[in-house]
């Protein structure tokens, strides 16, 4: 199987970089033809890191309190799943241990 890759855009601001791929199966099946986006989402990860140790955990926080910033990536995936729209599935995703460099608390949402 042979595959060729083009980047179709990459945005410096947002370090998403978007391909065109396209996979030859040599006859043996139907060829595929993919559009991905990838994103560097280090940036995001440090910034939220500094904010969550920034943060006296022992200050009480008013209603509306940032818990975390998540790269338009996996904000788009969440959203096409359908977690985006329900409170408690957004709730569970952020409260997740595996999901800990997105938040900007320790806190339990």
């Amino acid at each position: 199987m042979a595959e060729d890759r083009r980047v179709l855009d990459a945005d410096p601001l947002s370090g998403i970089t978007t391909n065109f791929v396209y996979e030859d199966n040599g006859g043996e099946s139907v060829d595929n033809i993919v559009i991905e986006s990838s994103q560097d989402v280090t940036k995001i990860i440090e910034a939220n890191k500094r904010q969550r140790n920034a943060i006296n955990r022992h200050q009480p926080h008013g209603e509306w309190t940032k818990v975390g910033s998540i790269p338009m990536t996996i904000y788009y995936d969440l959203k096409k799943k359908g977690i985006l729209d329900d409170q408690v599935k957004l709730s569970a995703w952020l409260n997740d241990p595996d999901n800990r460099a997105f938040r900007t608390r320790v806190s339990r949402i």
